[in-house]
Protein backbone atom coordinates (compact mmCIF):
# COMPACT_ATOMS: atom_id res chain seq x y z
CA UNK A 1 0.00 0.00 0.00
CA UNK A 2 2.83 1.96 0.75
CA UNK A 3 4.65 1.64 -2.57
CA UNK A 4 1.05 2.22 -4.01
CA UNK A 5 0.92 5.67 -2.24
CA UNK A 6 4.59 6.86 -3.05
CA UNK A 7 3.75 6.29 -6.73
CA UNK A 8 0.86 7.94 -6.86
CA UNK A 9 2.11 10.77 -4.88
CA UNK A 10 4.74 11.10 -7.62
CA UNK A 11 2.84 10.93 -10.25
CA UNK A 12 0.30 13.45 -9.14
CA UNK A 13 2.89 16.02 -7.32
CA UNK A 14 6.09 15.84 -9.70
CA UNK A 15 9.34 15.08 -7.80
CA UNK A 16 10.73 17.36 -10.48
CA UNK A 17 8.86 19.97 -9.46
CA UNK A 18 9.44 19.72 -6.00
CA UNK A 19 13.19 19.79 -6.47
CA UNK A 20 13.50 22.32 -8.61
CA UNK A 21 10.81 24.67 -6.14
CA UNK A 22 13.20 24.01 -3.64
CA UNK A 23 16.89 24.32 -5.75
CA UNK A 24 14.99 27.84 -7.00
CA UNK A 25 14.06 28.53 -3.11
CA UNK A 26 17.40 27.23 -2.23
CA UNK A 27 19.66 29.79 -4.58
CA UNK A 28 17.59 32.64 -4.10
CA UNK A 29 19.05 31.95 -0.41
CA UNK A 30 22.09 31.78 -1.39
CA UNK A 31 22.45 34.77 -3.61
CA UNK A 32 20.89 37.32 -0.68
CA UNK A 33 23.59 36.33 1.57
CA UNK A 34 26.09 36.47 -0.96
CA UNK A 35 25.26 39.82 -2.16
CA UNK A 36 25.08 40.73 1.39
CA UNK A 37 28.10 39.42 2.19
CA UNK A 38 29.87 39.96 -0.73
CA UNK A 39 31.53 36.14 -1.26
CA UNK A 40 30.83 32.62 -3.12
CA UNK A 41 30.71 30.85 0.36
CA UNK A 42 28.48 30.84 3.46
CA UNK A 43 30.09 30.92 6.82
CA UNK A 44 27.86 29.39 9.45
CA UNK A 45 25.93 32.40 10.47
CA UNK A 46 25.38 32.84 6.91
CA UNK A 47 24.32 29.27 6.68
CA UNK A 48 21.05 29.92 9.76
CA UNK A 49 20.45 33.02 8.12
CA UNK A 50 20.19 31.50 4.57
CA UNK A 51 17.99 28.14 6.20
CA UNK A 52 15.85 30.46 7.87
CA UNK A 53 15.16 32.43 4.34
CA UNK A 54 14.49 28.90 2.81
CA UNK A 55 12.04 28.05 5.53
CA UNK A 56 10.49 31.63 5.30
CA UNK A 57 9.94 30.57 1.72
CA UNK A 58 8.74 27.08 1.85
CA UNK A 59 6.19 27.88 4.91
CA UNK A 60 4.54 30.99 1.64
CA UNK A 61 4.77 28.85 -1.51
CA UNK A 62 4.65 25.30 -0.38
CA UNK A 63 0.92 24.02 0.93
CA UNK A 64 0.79 22.86 3.88
CA UNK A 65 1.52 23.24 7.51
CA UNK A 66 4.27 25.47 9.07
CA UNK A 67 7.66 24.28 9.64
CA UNK A 68 9.88 25.65 11.89
CA UNK A 69 13.49 25.78 11.11
CA UNK A 70 16.13 23.56 12.76
CA UNK A 71 18.23 24.99 15.73
CA UNK A 72 21.73 25.88 15.33
CA UNK A 73 23.04 23.18 17.48
CA UNK A 74 21.74 20.73 14.26
CA UNK A 75 22.18 23.20 11.81
CA UNK A 76 26.04 23.22 13.13
CA UNK A 77 26.36 18.92 13.43
CA UNK A 78 24.79 19.23 9.73
CA UNK A 79 27.22 21.57 8.46
CA UNK A 80 30.04 19.46 8.99
CA UNK A 81 28.75 16.67 7.54
CA UNK A 82 28.04 18.60 3.89
CA UNK A 83 31.30 20.59 4.26
CA UNK A 84 33.16 18.36 1.90
CA UNK A 85 36.08 20.19 1.39
CA UNK A 86 36.59 21.12 5.34
CA UNK A 87 37.07 24.41 4.74
CA UNK A 88 33.98 25.27 7.49
CA UNK A 89 32.14 27.13 4.80
CA UNK A 90 29.73 25.79 2.08
CA UNK A 91 29.85 26.82 -1.50
CA UNK A 92 26.67 27.15 -3.63
CA UNK A 93 26.62 23.10 -4.19
CA UNK A 94 27.28 21.81 -0.90
CA UNK A 95 24.35 24.29 0.13
CA UNK A 96 22.44 22.80 -2.48
CA UNK A 97 22.78 19.34 -1.15
CA UNK A 98 22.47 20.80 2.35
CA UNK A 99 19.09 22.27 2.03
CA UNK A 100 18.08 19.22 -0.27
CA UNK A 101 18.78 16.85 2.88
CA UNK A 102 17.37 19.23 5.25
CA UNK A 103 14.09 19.74 3.45
CA UNK A 104 13.56 16.27 2.35
CA UNK A 105 10.72 15.50 5.28
CA UNK A 106 9.05 19.02 4.74
CA UNK A 107 8.61 18.32 1.53
CA UNK A 108 7.55 14.26 1.61
CA UNK A 109 4.88 15.83 3.91
CA UNK A 110 3.41 18.90 1.58
CA UNK A 111 3.41 16.07 -1.21
CA UNK A 112 1.47 13.62 0.47
CA UNK A 113 -1.53 16.02 1.93
CA UNK A 114 -1.24 17.06 -1.06
CA UNK A 115 -2.32 13.98 -2.47
CA UNK A 116 -4.75 13.05 0.18
CA UNK A 117 -6.65 16.18 -0.38
CA UNK A 118 -6.92 15.91 -4.03
CA UNK A 119 -6.89 12.33 -4.92
CA UNK A 120 -7.83 10.13 -1.99
CA UNK A 121 -10.61 12.85 -0.23
CA UNK A 122 -12.76 12.83 -3.71
CA UNK A 123 -12.19 9.17 -4.28
CA UNK A 124 -13.91 8.71 -1.12
CA UNK A 125 -16.68 10.98 -1.34
CA UNK A 126 -17.92 9.87 -3.99
CA UNK A 127 -17.66 6.15 -2.86
CA UNK A 128 -19.62 7.13 0.45
CA UNK A 129 -22.03 9.32 -1.99
CA UNK A 130 -22.72 5.84 -3.51
CA UNK A 131 -22.84 3.98 -0.49
CA UNK A 132 -25.61 6.76 0.87
CA UNK A 133 -28.37 5.73 -2.03
CA UNK A 134 -29.99 3.37 0.20
CA UNK A 135 -30.43 5.70 3.28
CA UNK A 136 -34.14 6.25 3.93
CA UNK A 137 -34.56 10.49 3.58
CA UNK A 138 -30.50 11.08 3.53
CA UNK A 139 -29.98 9.09 0.25
CA UNK A 140 -32.27 11.51 -1.34
CA UNK A 141 -30.41 14.89 -0.33
CA UNK A 142 -27.09 13.27 -0.75
CA UNK A 143 -27.53 12.23 -4.65
CA UNK A 144 -29.16 15.54 -5.52
CA UNK A 145 -25.45 17.24 -4.83
CA UNK A 146 -23.63 17.10 -8.09
CA UNK A 147 -20.34 15.06 -7.21
CA UNK A 148 -18.50 17.80 -7.74
CA UNK A 149 -19.92 19.54 -5.43
CA UNK A 150 -20.30 16.62 -2.90
CA UNK A 151 -15.83 15.89 -3.35
CA UNK A 152 -15.24 18.96 -2.85
CA UNK A 153 -17.47 19.69 0.47
CA UNK A 154 -15.39 16.36 1.42
CA UNK A 155 -12.03 17.04 0.19
CA UNK A 156 -12.39 20.48 2.44
CA UNK A 157 -13.48 18.94 5.57
CA UNK A 158 -10.38 16.31 4.92
CA UNK A 159 -8.26 19.96 5.02
CA UNK A 160 -9.49 20.89 7.88
CA UNK A 161 -9.19 17.85 9.63
CA UNK A 162 -5.39 18.08 8.64
CA UNK A 163 -5.14 21.21 9.85
CA UNK A 164 -6.21 20.86 13.08
CA UNK A 165 -4.61 17.74 13.72
CA UNK A 166 -1.31 19.30 12.70
CA UNK A 167 -2.45 21.61 15.49
CA UNK A 168 -1.97 19.40 18.16
CA UNK A 169 1.33 17.73 17.20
Amino acid sequence: MRQLFSSLQEKFQGKQWKEKRIRTITDRAFDRIRADADRDYLTFEDLYIAVLYVYNDINKFLPGRHNDPPSKEKLKAMMEEYDVNLDGLLDREEFARFIQKLTADVVKSVGQNLLIALVVAPTVALLTKRATEGVPGVGKVVQRIPNSVYASIVALGVVLVQKSSEGHE
